[in-house]
């Protein structure tokens, strides 16, 4: 818009020195200097007025160049801490400064046994917390987190409501230990319910298990003869 403008002021200035020239009295001269001067004074200023624009328009360019060219790297987030309640379980997660990030920078998604979190360009990194296997499923279209100061709570819907979770996840449950008092025979005896449990780790083991309690066998067998 400023160049037009200039170039129309130019041929302005122009078209009154054309006029100035063939003026004849010197009142009429007079008037149209003054105007003249005017009309260069005005080109003066918006000459300049549109260099200090480019340049700004320069500098913005600049700055988005190399806003752009930060590159953001992941980190798993794994400082996080965990409470239920009938209807959910609730997972706090520490990220500080996260309620500094716009609203499309952050969000979760959730599946029926999984959760994952998403916190992108929090201090030029992007945070991911994910958490698979959990111990019981949940309601995906349930589930909803807030943004708080210097963390993020996460509510996990749970399916069967009421039930409380022992743990957060299937893998921290510990196996029971494959052992009962069925492996006692009903009188009690405890060696015949140890012959029980070997005839049962024989049955299912492989080939090497198999041979190992064979050997066992026998040299406990041979062992009770000699003792006779």
């Amino acid at each position: 818009m400023l160049p037009s403008k200039i170039d129309q002021l130019k041929s302005d200035v122009e078209e009154l020195k054309r006029l100035e020239s063939t003026a004849s009295r010197p009142h009429v001269k007079d008037i149209l200097s003054v105007e003249i001067r005017k009309l260069e004074t005005e080109i003066i200023k918006l000459v300049d007025s549109s260099s200090q624009e480019a340049v700004s328009t320069s500098a913005l360019n600049l700055s988005a160049k190399n806003n752009s060219a930060v590159k953001c790297y992941d980190v798993k987030v794994t400082n996080y801490a965990w409470d239920q309640s009938d209807k959910y379980v609730k997972l706090f997660v520490s990220l500080k400064d996260v309620q500094t990030l716009e609203k499309d920078q952050i969000g979760c998604t959730f599946a029926s046994n999984s959760m994952e979190l998403n916190a992108r360009g929090l201090q030029n990194k992007n945070y991911i917390f994910t958490v698979k296997g959990l111990l019981h499923q949940i309601d995906p279209s349930s589930c909803y987190w807030k943004v708080k100061t210097d963390s993020v709570v996460i509510f996990l819907a749970k399916v069967k409501q009421g039930t409380k979770w022992s743990h957060l996840t299937s893998n921290e449950v510990k196996p029971k230990p494959d052992f009962s008092a069925d492996d006692l025979d009903s009188n009690g005896d405890p060696s015949s319910g140890l012959m029980n449990m070997f005839k049962k780790m024989y049955e299912d083991g492989d080939d090497e298990m198999k041979r190992t309690i064979a050997k066992a066998w026998t040299e406990s067998r041979e062992k009770q003869k000699m003792d006779f």
